[in-house]
């Protein structure tokens, strides 16, 4: 529990009313019931908010298309597992044994999950004002090296195919492995009479992401 203050101290800049409240928001479910997940809902939706509302007021001019772009890579599951750890957060991160050893702290999902669950808990101790300065903190360097505002792969798949002539890129599920808390899944992106590509990620969105970005390279 003292590591734990340390962080929010050093970390979110916060001194916790309620530790406990942290502490959960640290637990996975493969330690119990009382796990981050209600938390991470919440938090989820604070990430949202703050993100809309600060790129909403930093490129006025942008349209929505352009601002949804970025708002997707910015809350995406692996942007916030990259935050989470560059935080530190895999070493507080309380997991069951067999979680541990196939290293679920470290993953995109978990890690991802945790990041937003420190959220829901940050708003319910200090409020949303607390909340949402500790995102434009942490996510700054994200959002000032976007540039011009970023194209998700799938997106660019698609139009690349568009503006080709080509047919529609379909994506198929060939493989899903691994622990329920740590899965692995192995997607295959094909255009017909084009070519196709396959690629792995710890969800179904990020191996669609891989394979698309792997057959753009191939097609340009």
């Amino acid at each position: 529990m003292s590591e734990l203050r340390e962080f929010l101290r050093d970390v979110l800049d916060h001194e916790p009313k309620d530790l406990g409240l942290f502490e959960r928001a640290l637990t996975h479910s493969s330690v119990g019931k009382a796990s981050y997940e209600r938390l991470e809902f919440l938090g989820d939706r604070v990430i949202g908010l703050a993100m809309a509302r600060w790129l909403y007021e930093r490129f006025e001019n942008e349209p929505e298309g352009k601002l949804s772009r970025r708002y997707n890579v910015l809350v995406s599951r692996e942007t916030c597992g990259e935050i989470g750890r560059q935080l530190g957060l895999p070493a507080l991160i309380r997991l069951g044994k067999q979680a541990r050893e196939d290293g679920a702290n470290w993953s995109d999902n978990v890690v991802g999950d945790v990041v937003e669950s420190l959220m829901g808990a940050l708003l319910i101790d200090a409020g949303l004002e607390k909340a949402e300065a500790f995102v434009r903190k942490v996510w700054a360097p994200y959002l000032d090296s976007q540039g011009k505002a970023p194209k998700h792969p799938k997106s660019a798949l698609q139009e690349l195919a568009a503006a080709r002539n080509w047919a529609a890129p379909e994506y198929e599920v060939s493989q899903k492995s691994g622990a329920h808390h740590a899965p692995r899944f192995t997607v295959r992106v094909s255009i017909k009479n084009i070519g196709e590509a396959t690629a792995e990620g710890s969800s179904k969105q990020e191996a669609e992401t891989a394979a698309a970005t792997a057959l753009l390279e191939q097609s340009q």
